[in-house]
């Protein structure tokens, strides 16, 4: 087989993985239907004219426990849920994979965690709703606005590093982005490199 053929049998092979919807800045946002910890059912279309922030959460992870045990992503989640912006938080953890839980542990885990009570748990552990949005690591944080469409997409900050002593001096990708969208402002910085643990689908 000569390279070109290769190299179209090679398109041809990959046209399959392009064809997955990702949450990508500018256009509309995935759907999705999940179930939270406690048993109440979130969609997309409920939240038609909120500002909505989704976060991928595994508890054992070390970027997680960064920002939690820190007490960085509550006060974030605390500062914008006051200003009504709307917050999910997403495990979409397979059974038997690190980051699993039911929903009693996931309702325990918001206890542990002080999670404020607009940031439900949603549960996908058959990993749709993370693969419609492409999330790739806890954490992965993605925001949209009150038409639907997805305004921002990844890291949390600008320093991968797992130690929670760097986050006074990083740079808060998604402050900036919900400042400068709800302002009417273009994002400066609307998709960037998430990091973190990878989902364990």
């Amino acid at each position: 087989m000569n390279i070109l053929k290769q190299g179209l049998l090679a398109s041809v092979l990959s046209l399959p993985a392009l064809a997955f919807a990702v949450a990508t800045p500018g256009e509309a946002a995935p759907e999705f239907s999940e179930v939270d910890a406690k048993g109440k059912m979130h969609s997309l279309a409920d939240y038609k004219g909120d500002w909505l922030v989704l976060e991928w959460f595994n508890k054992d992870c070390p970027y997680v426990r960064k920002h939690y045990g820190s007490g960085n992503m509550q006060s974030l989640q605390e500062t914008y849920t006051g200003k009504d912006v709307k917050w999910l938080t997403v495990i979409s953890s397979a059974e038997g994979k690190q980051g699993y839980l039911q929903p009693v542990e996931a309702q325990n885990q918001a206890k542990i965690h002080n999670l404020n009570a607009s940031a439900p748990f949603l549960l996908d552990p058959d990993g749709d709703m993370g693969r419609a949005y492409g999330a790739k690591t806890t954490p992965h944080m993605f925001i949209i606005n009150p038409e639907g469409e997805v305004v921002y997409a990844g890291a949390i900050d600008d320093n991968s590093s797992a130690n929670p002593d760097v986050i006074p001096e990083s740079k808060n990708y998604v402050a900036a982005a919900l400042d400068a969208a709800m302002a009417g402002k273009p994002v400066e910085e609307a998709s960037t490199q998430a990091y973190g643990c990878s989902v364990k689908y």
